[in-house]
């Protein structure tokens, strides 16, 4: 089993171990710290998230969403920490998971974010071709010689252990076995997870708002067991209460903050931005870069062509973002919703570059093609919300069958939901544009001439 002093979560056991000690994030959090654990924490890899913001452009609407990467790694090793404590007491996770795969657990906590870059998940949503994904670059990193030699050194697991846990499934020469990949894997990545347990609750407090901390996270992290029957996490009954809320709080997180409007027309403006400097710029070449230097790269690439706008709104001194002029979702028009959700990015901006050709001719001026940008649910779906239950007699029920708050959630698609297609325009156009797209045969009329060129 781990080292009994990183077992212990709540920092009292740091004592009679030389170079341990306590690192407080927020809110109101001691994280305990072994030597091994600081020399991971200290490599170039991990030190480099203190310099990338968790939630990207979401401070342009709540301004005190600046959290880093860094700080939310600490708090989902915290977890893993918590986690351990609760599953190390139940046979089932002994007979599954030995002290290799506990420390695999511990090490990917702190590494799963190290591939990311700046305003990573927007970017990769669009699929561009030369943009890798960020779990490729998390592969290098953990198998390079910083984070390699502290493994080597201080942790029985290997980086093919650790990646194995990320990716949740067995990665290049892992001696772990195939159930606990599973396991420890759904631990990290699930319908309730340790990642998911710390953002929620880090990104409502870093925003100011309520609703994703409404939920006791405590409760659920103790309630969380092995499934009896498949190598996976599940909960007791006891926690059903606190999962219920947590999903709740999740669905209102992305409403109110991740897919606030505003916040959305920030992220469609950054993702034409590097779409149309993506043939000036090689855009991979930023991705080692600290978030101000990629700022700075980007402006300057910018500079004097038509995404100088996009840009200078975003980056620039003064905020100047685009407007609202339509939105759709399942229950407003799920006929646009439907024709417009998880499409490719390129459709979507070829989709955008008609309607301007078509507002252009309608209103007697030249209007840009990134001057009108449609946002869209990407092609990637949610994950599973629909946690399994063990019931007192040992009952497996998923939680949509045990509770009527998550039923609508799971079986209705969340992104159809939250996710909303809006179509946003430069501040300047917003009221001509939004009469002209008062008729909905505008957008079909695009819709319909992009669909016939791709045939």
């Amino acid at each position: 089993m781990i080292r009994e002093v990183e077992r212990s979560a709540n920092g009292t056991a740091a004592t009679g171990v030389a170079g341990n000690g306590l690192i407080r994030i927020p809110p109101e959090i001691d994280v305990p710290l072994t030597q091994r654990v600081s020399r991971l924490i200290d490599t170039s890899a991990i030190r480099r998230l203190g310099e990338i913001s968790q939630l990207g452009l979401v401070h342009l609407v709540y301004p005190g969403a600046k959290h880093s990467r860094f700080e939310h790694s600490l708090g989902v090793y915290r977890n893993s920490l918590l986690l351990l404590q609760t599953l190390s007491d139940q046979p089932r996770f002994s007979e599954l998971v030995d002290a290799s795969g506990e420390e695999a657990l511990v090490v990917a906590s702190l590494v799963h974010d190290a591939g990311h870059w700046p305003f990573c998940h927007p970017i990769e949503d669009m699929r561009i071709a030369s943009v890798p994904r960020h779990e490729s670059r998390l592969e290098s990193l953990v198998s390079g010689s910083e984070i390699a030699a502290c493994l080597k050194n201080d942790w029985s697991c290997s980086s093919d252990d650790v990646m194995s846990v990320i990716a949740g499934k067995p990665f290049g020469e892992t001696r772990l076995s195939g159930d606990a990949i599973a396991l420890l894997g759904s631990c990290l990545s699930g319908p309730v997870d340790i990642d998911k347990l710390d953002y929620l609750v880090r990104d409502s407090v870093h925003a100011g708002v309520p609703y994703g901390r409404n939920f006791d996270a405590s409760r659920l992290l103790a309630s969380l067991t092995v499934h009896p029957e498949r190598p996976k996490l599940a909960i007791t009954e006891k926690g059903r209460t606190a999962a219920e809320m947590m999903v709740f709080g999740r669905y209102v997180m992305f409403s109110e903050v991740y897919w606030h409007h505003a916040v959305r027309s920030a992220t469609a403006m950054l993702q034409r931005m590097v779409f149309d400097l993506k043939s000036l710029i090689k855009i991979s070449s930023t991705f080692d870069l600290d978030e101000a230097a990629w700022i700075a790269a980007m402006r300057d690439a910018a500079f004097d062509t038509d995404s100088q706008n996009l840009a200078e709104g975003l980056f620039g001194r003064t905020r100047q973002l685009y407007k609202r002029v339509a939105e759709f979702n399942v229950l407003d028009r799920a006929d646009l919703h439907r024709e417009l959700a998880h499409r490719p990015y390129w459709w979507l901006v070829a989709c955008g570059n008609e309607l301007a050709q078509q507002c252009s001719v309608l209103l007697g001026r030249q209007i840009h093609g990134n001057e009108i940008l449609i946002d869209a649910p990407p092609v990637k779906l949610e994950v599973d919300i629909n946690m399994d239950v063990v019931m007192r007699g040992g009952e497996v029920r998923t939680l949509a069958d045990v509770s009527p708050v998550t039923e609508s959630l799971a079986h209705q698609q969340f992104d159809g939901h939250v996710k909303r297609v809006r179509i946003f325009v430069r501040a300047s156009l917003r009221d001509a544009i939004a009469k002209l797209l008062q008729d909905d045969r505008l957008i079909q009329d695009a819709i319909e001439t992009i669909n016939r060129e791709v045939v």
